[in-house]
């Protein structure tokens, strides 16, 4: 496949003869602009600005896909939805905060590496690694080992402004009010870091000039997620035997959805003890995903996967967080070989409730 200097050095090209050039971010909520005062001060904003200014013969395009709370297992199975279908030229991936620093996670983030690598229309692909800004955590030693195999370049905020705090320079409180989530300043900087990075790395490019690069990459990890679909009301009735669904006092939510932040729409709806839903499907790995509320009590769900009741998983609908409700995923199945499976979620606790239970998707590789 073509390496990602040349996929740069042909967007150059085609920006300065002042053709179409998208530009795309998927993450969780610093990418979706969290704490910027508004959406054209968050730093994906400032990054797709900056490409604006720097080739103004372009008709440059914006794609935010950034969803709080959610991390790349999630954006694995929504990208082509949230991002790919609007066939992105250049593309920030960011879920360094949201990942957990583990092996599990290092093998979603390939799959989302993967599906941009692989895609036909060749995107240039930058990571961003966020971070902690009281402790310096990321996932970044999980997610570069992915993005130097495939020759990905990565801006890490814990060797910049993370370094600037650490040293004195800046105070955490002038730049993120909660040690996460920065406010313009706090994304200001973080925009200055990858546009730095950028106009670096299209110098560099512009020197070797048209020299096309191919890579060959073999899979990091298992990569068992690259091809995980999400399943909801929308795909469950039409899937060629792949998906089938059951419901038993489970109704549908009917209700449109609009836009990729419109969160809680197209999944099932159980109210009372007793409400069963069940799917078979064929696959290998199986994440469910539900709405945790703050608006409690929520009702409880206990999920079988393959007729096993001596090992319920329960699904607790309550979050315990105050921030709001959380689109809560839940790694339930992962296994080598695919076959078929079958997974029942009944409702077990459901008194004085105040909020439904809310089932928004079966994720399936």
């Amino acid at each position: 496949m073509k390496g990602n200097d040349s996929r740069l050095y042909d967007i150059c090209r085609r920006a300065e003869r002042g053709e179409d050039i998208t530009i795309g971010f998927l993450g969780g909520s610093i990418t979706q602009g969290s704490l910027s005062s508004k959406p054209e001060t968050c730093y994906s904003y400032l990054v797709y600005d900056w490409f604006v200014k720097r080739f103004p013969k372009a008709r440059v395009h914006y794609v935010n896909a950034g969803i709080g709370g959610t991390t790349s297992y999630f954006g694995v199975a929504r990208m082509g939805e949230d991002l790919m279908m609007y066939r992105p030229d250049f593309v920030v991936i960011d879920f360094s905060v949201n990942d957990d620093a583990e092996a599990f996670f290092e093998e979603t983030y390939e799959g989302v590496i993967r599906r941009l690598m692989f895609a036909d229309f060749e995107p240039a692909v930058l990571a961003l690694n966020n971070v902690f800004y009281d402790t310096g955590v990321s996932a970044e030693e999980f997610h570069s080992r992915v993005t130097d195999a495939y020759g990905i370049g990565h801006v890490n905020i814990k060797n910049t402004l993370y370094r600037r705090i650490s040293s004195g320079e800046i105070q955490r409180e002038e730049i993120s009010p909660d040690g996460l989530h920065p406010n313009d300043k706090g994304h200001a900087l973080i925009a200055g870091d990858v546009t730095d990075y950028i106009a670096d790395w299209m110098d560099r490019v512009e020197k070797n000039g048209d020299k096309v690069e191919e890579i060959n990459v073999c899979a990091v990890t298992p990569n068992r997620f690259e091809a995980t679909v999400r399943y909801d009301i929308s795909n469950t009735g039409d899937t060629n035997g792949r998906m089938t669904v059951q419901t038993d006092g489970f109704t549908v939510d009917t209700a449109e959805k609009k836009g990729h932040l419109d969160l809680w729409k197209r999944g099932w709806i159980g109210q009372k003890e007793g409400d069963r839903i069940s799917f078979t499907f064929y696959g290998r790995t199986l994440g469910i995903q539900y709405r945790k509320s703050v608006r409690k009590p929520v009702p409880i769900a206990q999920c079988i996967v393959d007729d096993d009741t001596a090992n319920p998983l329960e699904l607790d609908g309550n979050f315990t967080e105050d921030w709001g409700d959380c689109l809560y995923l839940q790694s339930v199945l992962v296994e080598d070989v695919p076959k078929l499976h079958t997974v029942t979620i009944e409702i077990k606790k459901a008194e004085n409730t105040v909020e439904d239970f809310y089932l928004n998707s079966l994720l399936i590789s």
